[in-house]
């Protein structure tokens, strides 16, 4: 009897669990081969990848905007980079909850950020927040520094001509 009242609490957990965090982003820790595959896959809308982190004050301001436009604006698919310590991933975890995060949150494990910011673009410094915009096509374009709502809606509309 014990053993039954145990798992309808852990069913009843599960599902209280299940539906308090249903709002929240995906999360998953990423190395930059994955993210390059993720760029490259097909879709019919406007991808977003905001380079962030959180210890970044201008990220942090700029998200709740990219949000926002995001849900706004069905052309678009938002996806947040955490460029976050790897090894501490519940620092992205637990701000993604605190903040109420909706749009997928991948953790970028790959500190050797020379070798790979070329890739993303030429243009980059490495600073953030950054973000790369690639269009249904595969055309990439790029903007370093943070960007407010009015601005990010500009860029996209500038994609779409």
């Amino acid at each position: 009897m014990v053993k039954f009242h145990v798992s309808l609490l852990v069913i009843f957990l599960t599902l209280f669990l299940k539906i308090d965090n249903e709002d929240i982003a995906p999360f998953k820790v990423i190395s930059f081969d994955e993210f390059e595959e993720m760029t490259k896959e097909s879709s019919d809308k406007i991808k977003i990848y905001n380079f962030w982190a959180t210890w970044c004050a201008p990220c942090i301001r700029e998200m709740p905007d990219f949000e926002k436009v995001n849900a706004e604006d069905p052309s678009v698919e938002l996806i947040f980079i955490s460029m976050d310590d790897g090894r501490k991933p519940e620092r992205v975890t637990n701000f993604i909850e605190k903040r109420g995060v909706k749009s997928p949150v991948f953790l970028l494990d790959d500190v050797d950020f020379n070798s790979w910011i070329d890739k993303v673009s030429k243009n980059w410094s490495g600073a953030i927040p950054a973000t790369l915009f690639v269009k249904p096509n595969g055309e990439r374009a790029f903007h370093e520094g943070d960007m407010d709502e009015e601005s990010l809606r500009n860029f996209i509309s500038q994609l779409k001509q």
